[in-house]
């Protein structure tokens, strides 16, 4: 069962890059989904930054770039898949 752990708040078209404010922590490696009204997709996270500096993990209340293979919108969740 997949959790939502934020959702985004920015999207940049020609880097591929989500903005999202978290509500749980969130690490690279972690199997992430996107889902809104249009979207739906899942990936793991490869590349994650804080101001513009590559962080490993992000904490709750955190607000992260996340780089994304597909186009996202504002609003959309974003849910932490289960690993088994």
């Amino acid at each position: 069962m997949a959790k939502k752990i934020g959702e985004v708040t920015h999207y940049y078209n020609r880097i591929g890059v989500a903005v999202l404010q978290l509500e749980q922590e969130l690490k690279l490696g972690d199997q992430i989904m996107v889902l809104g009204r249009t979207t739906e997709f899942g990936q793991v996270v490869n590349s994650m930054e804080l101001n513009h500096r590559l962080i490993q993990e992000a904490e709750p209340g955190m607000e992260v770039a996340v780089k994304v293979m597909e186009r996202v919108r504002a609003g959309d969740e974003v849910f932490l898949e289960d690993a088994a």
